[in-house]
């Protein structure tokens, strides 16, 4: 009798297992396309390339997370849009390799990964907010940015501060070291 039980079990075990079977899911494969000859492919990459202009033209990218006055730059300006998008994938190439050498403990690298993430993080920051914090710009981060004033701080007389290679609205120029040598020679000494 303790047979019979056990080929009873496992019989319905056996039919419970088939019936699981048919039930899951067949899984899909991917049909492999057949290669396309030169002209098809020159034909499908001209196709593509009217499609994407044709929704360039109907729904233009908003960029919603770049600042508005980013984006109102001309294509003239250094730092428009354009411009930092292309310096910020060239910078982040360049700290790839600059973590790579930091893993071979290559003397300087870990300087040279922090200066580029910084530099890095200022770009971001610009296309966020629209206010360049660095002292340099530039894909190399080789020119060195004007600054100018936009309020002025006194002094406990009355008179401007100014600083060397500022430039200051109210002037028209930027503040040169001459000016300023004979601004404190002169005026401050009153």
């Amino acid at each position: 009798m303790a047979r019979r039980k056990k080929e009873v079990a496992n019989l319905s075990m056996f039919f419970a297992k088939q019936e699981d079977k048919d039930e899951r899911p067949k899984k899909k494969y991917r049909k492999i396309r057949k290669p396309m000859s030169e002209e098809q492919r020159l034909a499908a990459a001209e196709r593509l390339k009217k499609a994407r202009e044709k929704r360039m033209k109907e729904n233009p990218p908003k960029y919603k997370h770049v600042h508005p006055s980013v984006l109102r730059r001309s294509d003239e300006d250094p730092l428009n849009f354009m411009n930092i998008k292309d310096w910020i994938a060239v910078n982040k190439l360049k700290l790839k390799d600059a973590k790579a050498s930091d893993r071979k403990n290559v003397k300087g690298a870990s300087l040279l990964v922090s200066k580029i993430s910084g530099y890095i993080s200022i770009m971001e920051n610009f296309l966020k907010t629209g206010d360049w914090y660095g002292m340099y710009c530039g894909e190399n981060e080789d020119q060195l940015v004007k600054t100018h004033c936009v309020a002025l701080a006194y002094y406990s007389n009355g008179y401007p501060k100014r600083t060397v290679g500022v430039f200051y609205p109210d002037i028209g120029e930027t503040w040169t070291l001459e000016i300023d040598t004979d601004y404190r020679e002169n005026i401050l000494k009153m």
